[in-house]
């Protein structure tokens, strides 16, 4: 697995290592937002799972050589997590941002063209199809896909090259687009953990949206979200070209969309803190071009075979709210 340091991956590092007897060999870079301390913080309560994991340091935008590749050994599935994905900085900066995400795609299915697992998870985003309208059910897979933003147009790009190698080279692809995921040690910029330090210490917090029209997103917990890719790896092979005109899309998302204000409202009552908030309206194009006010996803594809997340949003928030609180330290800027 790529991003093992990453919020993602660290989570998805901890749920196989405690639902399987795999081997887990995890790769970052550990230069933009990976950091050692989550993988130490999944491994100290469970010292047992250290021999079963081989951390490796590599620039995840750069080349494997042969040695590596062949350092790996068999490896079954891969799951590619890593990539930067906080909106504000890539409309800020987006050629670097927007390169490095196409680059570390690309440094992964180079490997995968090497090593040959039988599957490869492309994890990508529900923003590569834009916003939704109020009230919808939210896009279903192979929906056109149209993103609004740096970010979302470098994961587009992801894709793009991953249906590419699937067709061309016979990589087993499997893309999963996903909602907003949450849960303990999330980077402080993202919109929870930011509302989280802001209640606990009674301070005002923005909202996006103006009155009539807050912003809505669809939530998911981490370890929710890596149950769902365990899944589909154990129980969907992956389809192949030839056999399939296109690879495998699945959504793995939380089933109903939260608005900005009542996730605030229920952080607050989880806290037992009141909620002082301003709305600001920064998705109207006029104040901040690229963010857009509603994103969601139809779940409804992978909920008809069989998959659904096994702890609920209310249970997985309140579990967040509360460790974070106890935990302040996470709450710091990193």
């Amino acid at each position: 697995m790529s991003g093992a340091g990453g919020f993602v991956g660290h989570h998805l590092l901890e749920h196989v290592l405690a639902t399987t007897d795999w081997a887990v060999t995890a790769t970052d870079s550990f230069r933009h937002k990976g950091r050692s301390d989550r993988i130490a913080a999944v491994l100290a309560p469970h010292p047992e799972w250290r021999r079963r994991v081989t951390v490796v340091t590599h620039d995840l935008a750069a080349p494997y050589t042969a040695v590596m590749a062949a350092g790996l050994g068999d490896v079954d599935y891969m799951v590619a997590v890593a990539s930067q994905s906080h909106v504000d900085r890539s409309i800020t900066d987006p050629v670097p941002f927007v390169t490095n995400n196409i680059l570390v795609a690309l440094s992964t299915l180079e490997l995968a063209r090497v090593i040959r697992p039988r599957a490869v998870i492309l994890v990508s985003t529900d923003e590569v199809y834009g916003p939704v309208e109020l009230g919808s059910t939210g896009w279903p897979e192979w929906a056109p896909i149209l993103p609004s933003n740096p970010y979302a147009g470098s994961k587009a790009a992801q894709e793009a090259l991953a249906i590419s190698y699937w067709r061309t080279y016979d990589i087993p692809v499997v893309i999963t687009n996903t909602a907003n995921v949450f849960a303990e040690r999330q980077s402080p910029e993202k919109f929870l953990p930011m509302l989280i330090r802001g209640i606990s210490r009674g301070e005002t917090v923005t909202i996006h949206g103006r009155p009539g029209e807050i912003g809505t997103r669809h939530y998911i917990h981490a370890r929710n979200v890596a149950d769902a890719w365990l899944w589909i790896l154990r129980e969907l092979p992956p389809a192949r070209f030839g056999n399939a005109g296109r690879p495998d899309r699945y959504n793995t998302t939380g089933p109903e969309p939260v608005s900005n204000l009542d996730l605030a409202r229920q952080v607050a009552a989880i806290a037992g803190r009141p909620l002082r908030y301003e709305l600001v309206d920064f998705h109207s194009a006029r104040a901040r071009p690229g963010h857009d006010p509603h994103y969601g996803l139809d779940m409804g594809k992978v909920s008809a075979l069989g998959w659904k997340p096994p702890v609920p949003f209310a249970e997985s928030l309140e579990r967040t709210v509360r460790w974070a609180i106890a935990n302040p330290s996470w709450l710091l800027d990193a």
